[in-house]
C-alpha cells in the first residue's frame, strides 16, 4: 500500500478493515497502510472524534450502534455455546444463603438454567422467559411484577421498581446489549435500563457483568453502569487479547468461560 494516500483515503480503508474485523491492532493498520504509528494514531483519534470507533489498548474497536431492541428469540440463536458457558460460570459463583438479582436477557437465562434446583438461595428477577421454563425449584424464586415486554420476554416499569426498592441483594448478575470503555454498559430499552440501575443500586455485594464477546464495542441507547462499577466480567474465549488488557486495566476481574467445559 502506498504512503501517498491522503488522510481521507486512509480513514476509509481503516473503516473498511474494521467493518470486516470489528477490532484492529495499530501494528496491523501500519502494515496495511504502510505508514507510521504516529499517523495511525492521528487517524484513529480523528475517527474516534467522529464516533466511528473507540480507541483501545494497541488499536481500535468499531463502535457498533444498537438503536432498537432485537427480538428475544433472534438473540437466543446467536453464540449459544458461549452463552451456555458464561451461564455455567456465573451460576457457580452463587452460594447458599445468597439473595441474588438477575435481569432479563438470553445470557442471564442461561445463568438461571444452571442454578442447582436445591440451592438455598433467593433469586429475584424480571426474566419472564426463565420463569416460564425453569419448572419446580427448591429455592425461593421471585418474579418481579410489572409491564410485560414482549421483545425481551420480561417485566419492567413502576411495579418492578417498587418491588426492587424493598430488597437488598447480596449479588447481582447483569446482562447488557453492549459495553465499551468509553460508553459503559448499555441497553436499547429505557424500561430495562431502569430495572438494571435499581438492581445495581440495591446490591450490597459484588456486581458481575455477563456478556459474550460480540457485545464488546456495541453501544446502545441507555447507559446502565460504567465498566468500573462491576467487580468482574464473565465472558467467553472470543474476546480479543487487547480488549482483555484494556478491561483488566480498569481493575475488572475477567473470568473467561471455556466452551470445552460445557460441551459434554
Amino acid at each position: 500500500m502506498s504512503k501517498n494516500l491522503i488522510p481521507a483515503q486512509r480513514r476509509e480503508l481503516i473503516i473498511e478493515y474494521l467493518a470486516a474485523h470489528k477490532i484492529a491492532a495499530s501494528v496491523e493498520l501500519c502494515k496495511l497502510l504502510d505508514v507510521s504509528e504516529a499517523t495511525i494514531r492521528r487517524d484513529l483519534e480523528w475517527l474516534e472524534n467522529e464516533g466511528i470507533l473507540e480507541r483501545t489498548h494497541g488499536g481500535a474497536v468499531l463502535s457498533e450502534r444498537m438503536r432498537f431492541e432485537p427480538e428475544y428469540m433472534l438473540r437466543a440463536q446467536s453464540n449459544i455455546e458461549e452463552k451456555r458457558a458464561i451461564g455455567a460460570a456465573a451460576a457457580a459463583l452463587i452460594e447458599n444463603g445468597d439473595t441474588v438479582y438477575i435481569n432479563s436477557g438470553t445470557t442471564t437465562t442461561h445463568i438461571i438454567r444452571n442454578i442447582p434446583k436445591n440451592a438455598a438461595i433467593t433469586l429475584i428477577t424480571n426474566n419472564l422467559q426463565a420463569a416460564l421454563e425453569i419448572g419446580e425449584v427448591g429455592y425461593e424464586f421471585i418474579l418481579l411484577g410489572g409491564a410485560y415486554q414482549p421483545k425481551s420476554i420480561s417485566v419492567t416499569g413502576g411495579f418492578a421498581v417498587a418491588n426492587l426498592n424493598q430488597v437488598y441483594a447480596d449479588k447481582a448478575f447483569i446482562g447488557v446489549d453492549g459495553f465499551s470503555l468509553k460508553y459503559g454498559c448499555t441497553v436499547p430499552s429505557f424500561a430495562e435500563a431502569e430495572v438494571i440501575r435499581i438492581m445495581c443500586e440495591r446490591t450490597r455485594g459484588p456486581l458481575t457483568l455477563v456478556a459474550d464477546h460480540s457485545k464488546w464495542g456495541v453501544v446502545s441507547n441507555y447507559e446502565v453502569a460504567r465498566i468500573e462499577d462491576f467487580k468482574r466480567l464473565i465472558i467467553d474465549e472470543g474476546l480479543d487479547e487487547d480488549a482483555r488488557k484494556d478491561l483488566a486495566s480498569r481493575s475488572l476481574e475477567l473470568i473467561i468461560a471455556r466452551l470445552a467445559e460445557t460441551r459434554n
